[in-house]
């Protein structure tokens, strides 16, 4: 008779959750994909990394020798960017139009720095291999981060697809770039796919929109390239604006475009 007594409704209710969780959250989850199903903030956690946050430091092994990033960094700009594996054919062809277009980075106080999660061995071999398709010298640092230590650190990770992991269970990374100024600011992230390429030309205008920005004290509208107009920010008045830049085209109060060079 006890089985055809009917339970309170919210320990049914409990018990369907309960039910439901266990089909929807994986038995195991690898550390760097927890994030995606904790709760409150944990200290195992990474950090936010938010724009004007200052880039995690870290010492790592790299094609160049171990550094500490943020003594690497100096008093220059760096790009770190992130590729999935060695010997992948995404990553190849990027690497190769990086080191091409290392001499407009140099110009630009710039320093570049790869990471992929194998070791140093398979990063020699690897950058072989760049050279001769790109037809080009691989110049500048790859980081070792075989076990994505700071893959994890940076957030360079793919929480959307839980399946993009090796034998060990831990997540493959994404395409990240990561713009850090010269006081170790995080002043702009691009976050790609596996399966995406990303543009260089973009992160080259990107560095320049910045660098024209905090050296003028202007902002730039879209698809901006150095030379072509910039905005007035809306915090100038437009007569202190015409007493340092000159000519001041205003379409609106709030949009006045005027020119301060290449």
């Amino acid at each position: 008779m006890a089985s055809l007594i009917p339970r309170p409704a919210s320990r049914l209710a409990s018990n369907v959750l309960t039910r439901n969780c266990r089909t929807q959250v994986p038995r195991y989850v690898s550390p760097f994909l927890r994030r995606s199903f904790a709760t409150p903030a944990t200290e195992s956690e990474q950090p936010r990394l938010r724009l004007g946050s200052i880039a995690p430091n870290f010492k790592a092994q790299t094609t160049q020798g171990e550094i500490d990033f943020h003594s690497w960094i100096g008093d220059k700009w760096a790009i770190l960017f992130s590729h999935p594996a060695d010997f992948t054919p995404v990553c190849t062809t990027e690497l190769g139009a990086f080191a091409k277009l290392k001499p407009s980075f140099d110009k630009r106080n710039v320093k570049l720095i790869g990471l992929s999660a194998n070791d140093l061995k398979s990063h020699g071999e690897w950058i072989s291999d760049i050279n001769s398709i790109s037809n080009t010298t691989l110049s500048f640092p790859i980081i070792a981060d075989p076990d994505r230590k700071i893959a994890w650190q940076y957030d360079m990770v793919d929480a959307q697809d839980t399946t993009n992991v090796n034998e060990k269970g831990i997540a493959f990374t994404i395409r990240s770039v990561f713009v850090i100024d010269p006081a170790k600011k995080i002043r702009l992230t691009m976050m790609y796919p596996a399966s995406c390429g990303r543009n260089t030309a973009e992160v080259l205008r990107v560095v320049d929109a910045l660098q024209t920005g905090d050296g003028k004290g202007v902002t730039t509208p879209i698809d901006w390239t150095p030379g072509s107009d910039v905005i007035v920010p809306p915090t100038v008045k437009t007569e202190d604006a015409k007493k340092k830049f000159g000519e001041v085209r205003e379409v609106r109060p709030y949009l006045r475009f005027t020119n301060v060079g290449p």
